[in-house]
Parts: structure tokens; C-alpha cells; sequence
């Protein structure tokens, strides 16, 4: 540094060595120094946009305002305290739809229109699919908060090298190899299903099966029943079913259709004849209220979060103040929406930067806590890892529907697939 002075280039130099922030130190408790410098960096201008889109139509419509309520929640409470790094956050909010061409028209006009800088949404496995190649054009970090194909992750993100995307709810591995690991401890030896249709039905069935296989040998899987989406008639495939005389149902019905499913299962005495019952996503809020008394008792249940799970202060505060702001208990979406955005408030001022490449280097291996738990996004496929449990449900007078009772948690670690996502050892059950 010069005699004559500090020029501008020197003093940014400065501010970024950290020696304003020892300077200021030295100066002792009376000194008061400017709040702003510190909250706003100055290479972060704002506001710091968010594109998020769920479904807001038709007959998944359900999701999308869930999802708006935890994602609006946390964006009133950050700025509250003053924003992301002092850059007040905005949002704007698309319907996504069920169409693929639909999830790709926001991404673009979010990114090209609207010049949001972190993405978030997206409930249908093949719109994730679908959005991997765009995400990489458009380079902005997308947060996954429901969509739960594990191909989006091991193919798009740890195969194709497709680092913007990431995914911070639980994938199809809770649903499929988690529940064969409380399957396995039930007496039931022959299984049957009733599925959608699809992709995210298709992978869940198979995983269950073969991972139940290897946990159990002598396991039998009596017959499959695929329910195209958007079925309103499902006695042709209890009828299957209960036919077929298995002892354990498993079924990755959901939303609506499940919610018809329980109700036309009950009617026809499914649940009298088949006692061990299997719901990957029965835990989802709008099925527990949708179902309310008609949801039978010890049916085996979970989700993406469950409101009683972790039984902890910080989630017990959040789930208080997410009543007092809704009038209304926590679905999974509302968890998922919510710390989708914490995600990013930590990754901005951990990073110091809202720039993409500086995004996703912090999010790689970022540990958070959450609602949920405590989280940490695996560097290599960019999954969120976190537990969440089974259980099974019984009725409580202190809540309009059924809830979890008896709970079995299968640890993340335990059922998640592992890199490099091929040959021994990277499907569960594993050696250690």
C-alpha cells in the first residue's frame, strides 16, 4: 500500500482478508459499526429470486397449496430477520401441472423472464426426469422437495454430471427399500400390490421385492394390480387381490387415489382378510385427513416427513407456528417447501455468493437442521440424506385423524442406495 492512501481496489481487499472485522474488534464494545456490511456482501445484490412450481390444478391441486404454505412460511420468516445476507428473498409461484412440456415452460420462464436465481418444486417423477438437461442450460440450482425418482439423482446428477440439480425430500429408497426392512419382521410371507401405473409405482414394487427377497428368503409375491393415474374405481383390483389370498398388501397409491383406494378396500373387507398392510406415502397429511375414522387402525404408514417425527423442540416449535399461521398440521410438501428455502439461505451466506457454481459447491456436503432432522446433501448424487420413520396407525383422541403409533425408523444409511449406484454394495442390505 502506497503512501498516498488506500485505493478502492486496495481497500475491497481489505474487507475481503477480514482484517475490518478484527479492526473493528480492537476497537473495543462502545464502537458501533455498520450492520450492513457484514448482512450484504457486497458482490451479492438483491433481491434473491425464487421460482418454485407445484401442482396448483386438478386433482393433485392439494399439493401445491401444501407446498405454498411451508415455502411462504419460511419466506415471511427470513425476511423478517432481515432477508439472505441482508438481499431480501421473492418468490413467485407456477402451477406445474402434471405435463412435462408444462415443468419445462416455468423453468425456462423463471430463468429467462423472470431472472430467478434458485429454483424449487416439482412433484412428478418424469417432470424431474424431464428438467435434468434443462436445468444444466439454464445452470441454476434446482431443490427437489417431492418428486422422488431415484434415477434423477444416480443417472442425471452422479452419472450425466448434472450438478444444479439437487434433492432434498426422500426418495423411492424409503418407500421400496424401507419398507421391506419392517416387512420382513411381519408374519406375512406372500405379498401382493396395488400401484399406479407408472414409473415411481413400477420402481417402489420392485425395490420392496427384491430387497424383502434378500432380507427374507421364502418370501413370495402372490400378484401385481397397476391402477392407470386417475383412477376413481378400484374394486376390480381388490378383487385381484383378494383372490390371490396374499397375507400382506403393498401399495404406493397416493393423494386422492388412495384416499378412494382405503375407502373401497374397506367396503369390500380387504382389511378383515388381509392383516399386514403397507403404505409408503399413507403418512401424507391430506390422506390422513382425507380418510379421517375410514383409515383402519394398524395399518403400516410413512412419508417424505411425518409432523410427530422427530419429537424435538425445534420441530415441535415449527409445527406450532405452522398451525397458528394455516390453521392446519404440517403435510410433508409443507416441510420439504419450507427448508428447501433455510437450504438456501445457509448455502448464500455460507458461500458468500448466490452465484450458481459457488451454490452448489457449498450445497455439496452441507449439513443443516431442519424440521425433519438433521440433513446432509450427498456430495456425490446431491441426495439429502435424513430419517424418516414408519409406523403404524392407531387412533388418538388429541387429533381429527389417525397417526402414527408403534414406529420402526430405518436409517437412511441403511436404505438409501450408495454410490457408484452399480455392482455389490450399492444396493441395501448392506455389510456395514
Amino acid at each position: 500500500m502506497s503512501n498516498q492512501g488506500m485505493n478502492r481496489r486496495d481497500f475491497l481487499k481489505w474487507i475481503a482478508s477480514g482484517s475490518v472485522v478484527a479492526g473493528a474488534s480492537a476497537l473495543g464494545t462502545g464502537v458501533v459499526v455498520p450492520s450492513g456490511l457484514w448482512a450484504a456482501p457486497a458482490r451479492i445484490k438483491g433481491p434473491i429470486k425464487v421460482g418454485y412450481q407445484a401442482v396448483l390444478s386438478g386433482a393433485l391441486a392439494g399439493y401445491g397449496e401444501f407446498h405454498k404454505m411451508g415455502a411462504q412460511m419460511a419466506l415471511e420468516e427470513i425476511n423478517a430477520k432481515g432477508g439472505i445476507a441482508g438481499a431480501k428473498v421473492e418468490m413467485e409461484f407456477r402451477d406445474s401441472t402434471t405435463k412435462t412440456d408444462d415443468a419445462i415452460k416455468n423453468a425456462r420462464y423463471f430463468v429467462d423472464s423472470w431472472e430467478a436465481d434458485y429454483l424449487a418444486g416439482i412433484d412428478s417423477s418424469g417432470q424431474a426426469l424431464a428438467l435434468g438437461p434443462v436445468m444444466e442450460k439454464l445452470d441454476r440450482v434446482l431443490m427437489v422437495t417431492h418428486a422422488a425418482t431415484e434415477k434423477l439423482t444416480e443417472e442425471w446428477v452422479f452419472k450425466k454430471g448434472v450438478k444444479q440439480i439437487f434433492r432434498i425430500c426422500t426418495p423411492t429408497y424409503q418407500d421400496g427399500h424401507a419398507a421391506a426392512f419392517v416387512a420382513k419382521d411381519l408374519p406375512a410371507l406372500k405379498w401382493a400390490t396395488v400401484s399406479p401405473k407408472y414409473e415411481y409405482g413400477f420402481t417402489c414394487w420392485k425395490m420392496f421385492q427384491e430387497t424383502l427377497k434378500k432380507l427374507k428368503p421364502g418370501v413370495s409375491f402372490a400378484t401385481e394390480s397397476w391402477a392407470p393415474f386417475g383412477t376413481t374405481d378400484f374394486r376390480s383390483h381388490i378383487n385381484t387381490v383378494m383372490d390371490a389370498n396374499p397375507d400382506g398388501l403393498y401399495s404406493t397409491e397416493w393423494a386422492g387415489e388412495l384416499i378412494t383406494f382405503m375407502k373401497q378396500a374397506k367396503q369390500a373387507g380387504l382389511f378383515d382378510k388381509i392383516k399386514h398392510v403397507m403404505l409408503p406415502v399413507g403418512a401424507a397429511m391430506d390422506v390422513l385427513e382425507g380418510l379421517g375414522a375410514d383409515m383402519p387402525d394398524n395399518i403400516w404408514i410413512s412419508g417424505r416427513y411425518f409432523f410427530l417425527y422427530p419429537n424435538n423442540k425445534n420441530n415441535n416449535e415449527w409445527v406450532a407456528r405452522f398451525r397458528k399461521r394455516w390453521n392446519h398440521y404440517p403435510a410433508y410438501v409443507s416441510e420439504t417447501g419450507y427448508s428447501a428455502l433455510y437450504a438456501l439461505k445457509a448455502a448464500v451466506e455460507k458461500a458468500g455468493s448466490k452465484d450458481t457454481k459457488a451454490l452448489i459447491s457449498t450445497l455439496e456436503g452441507m449439513e443443516m437442521n431442519s424440521p425433519a432432522g438433521h440433513r446432509v446433501f450427498r456430495k456425490e448424487d446431491h441426495q439429502a440424506m435424513y430419517d424418516v420413520p414408519w409406523g403404524k396407525t392407531k387412533t388418538d383422541p388429541k387429533y381429527p385423524f389417525k397417526i402414527m403409533g408403534e414406529q420402526k425408523l430405518i436409517p437412511a444409511r441403511m436404505c438409501f442406495n450408495r454410490p457408484p449406484f452399480e455392482g455389490p454394495g450399492s444396493e441395501p442390505p448392506f455389510q456395514k
